[in-house]
């Protein structure tokens, strides 16, 4: 079965869902999909406050006050923020206020503490405030029955803010998708373990894990599983319990030992398509278990597993947490190396791109072989080469993938 990039993809974001929202607290909701609309119960500010350290006044007291002519007042009270007495700023005299503070009966304005001496009994005042100087004023910001945010807003620092600022301790969200990851190998050992004669480092699932933290999911990384096909497919039974979306590594090519696909083949519910890309041609999508938990059967080598991830499986994620737009977004650039490309496959080159007043530039990093991670981890975009595009030379227009969230 062959099947190009896009295609692929339709397969997925047809087969995947968004997850139920529910009621989260605060804290937990960041980064996630807000589904209802919010509407204040209460106006910010709640009360007239003070803008200012200094001192609550009736304006009309100070006319004329200046440096070389300071008028002083009786000082009758202080307000703090949180605490209020029951204290009227009668005409003639003053009120020492704090930020945040009530206004006390009677005040219109404050004088802040730098046009003062700071006296606590009585204090001298060089400037004029204008009239609800320094002042905030109750609703200023938000009324009471206004929305304050609108469902399917991403919930970041700024809405939490306005969110606990009206009362809200909950909220209905979208919840994060709850990722197993699983590299399946007889080559594979830990890091920091000794390695044997023909074993190596199992990168993929340590990869995999971040991308999918990244992406927002909660991340179950299992480890390594031997090509043994009762072992593989008991770890993914056991597994599905805490799964709304499983990942494997390896074992999905053409080879006798390709174990994985030999096995989710038997199900009948998973499909192992090759598709016009490069790299990450052998791929493997499809549902297991009674509830129909997505499965990701991707390419063992580290490059593949990588941007089979960016390109079908990040997408998966945002749609399962609500997030628009599902794909990255590709931004127009200029190559400054030439390089050829496989006629019929989208081919994702590794590059390092910059963003200056000419626009995005981008170089090739490494090689581009599969098993190249070296020149990966110096790469922040991946140029996006169309199926029928052989050669691209330096200075043309490419697409790029900007893969970093300070460059994209």
């Amino acid at each position: 079965m062959r099947r190009s990039v896009d295609e692929h993809l339709e397969v997925v974001l047809g087969r995947v869902a968004a997850l139920p929202a529910f009621d989260q607290p605060l804290m937990d909701a960041v980064g996630l999909v807000l589904c209802e609309d919010i509407v204040s119960g209460v106006s910010l500010p709640g009360f007239d406050n003070s803008a200012m350290d200094g001192y609550a006044v009736q304006a009309g007291d100070l006319a004329g006050a200046s440096d070389e002519n300071p008028i002083g007042l009786p000082v009758v009270g202080e307000f703090r923020a949180g605490r209020s007495e029951p204290i009227v700023v009668t005409p003639g005299t003053c009120v020492r206020i704090m930020t945040g503070a009530p206004m006390p009966r009677g005040a219109d304005s404050v004088v802040p503490v730098e046009w003062t001496d700071g006296g606590t009994v009585t204090v001298r005042i060089t400037q004029q405030p204008p009239l609800g100087g320094s002042v905030r004023r109750a609703g200023e910001d938000v009324t009471a029955g206004t929305q304050v945010l609108d469902r399917d807003t991403v919930l970041g620092p700024r809405q939490i803010a306005v969110l606990a600022a009206v009362g809200r301790a909950r909220v209905r969200a979208r919840p994060r998708p709850r990722v197993v990851v699983i590299s399946t190998g007889a080559e594979l050992r830990e890091p920091g373990s000794r390695l044997g004669d023909g074993q190596i480092y199992d990168s993929n699932s340590y990869t995999l894990a971040a991308c999918a933290r990244d992406a927002g999911a909660v991340v179950y990384r299992v480890g390594i599983v031997d090509d043994d096909p009762k072992r593989i497919m008991d770890t993914l039974s056991d597994q599905l319990v805490r799964a709304d979306l499983v990942i494997t590594t390896g074992g999905v090519s053409m080879g006798a030992y390709d174990i994985v696909k030999e096995e989710l083949s038997k199900l009948g519910t998973v499909d192992f398509p090759q598709v016009a890309m490069q790299p990450g041609k052998p791929q493997g999508f499809g549902v297991i278990g009674e509830d129909e938990v997505p499965i990701f059967t991707l390419p063992g080598n580290p490059v593949s597993a990588y941007i089979s991830f960016e390109v079908f499986v990040r997408p998966a994620l945002r749609k399962m947490m609500g997030q628009m737009p599902y794909r990255r977004v590709l931004v127009p650039g200029v190559t400054l190396d030439g390089f050829s490309s496989p006629a019929g496959r989208r081919q994702f080159v590794r590059a390092a791109a910059t963003s200056g007043d000419e626009g995005w530039m981008a170089s090739t990093v490494g090689g581009h072989g599969s098993h190249l991670l070296g020149g990966l981890s110096r790469a922040n975009a991946l140029i996006v080469v169309p199926e029928d595009v052989t050669s691209v030379r330096a200075g043309d227009q490419v697409e790029l993938m900007l893969l970093d969230k300070e460059t994209g």
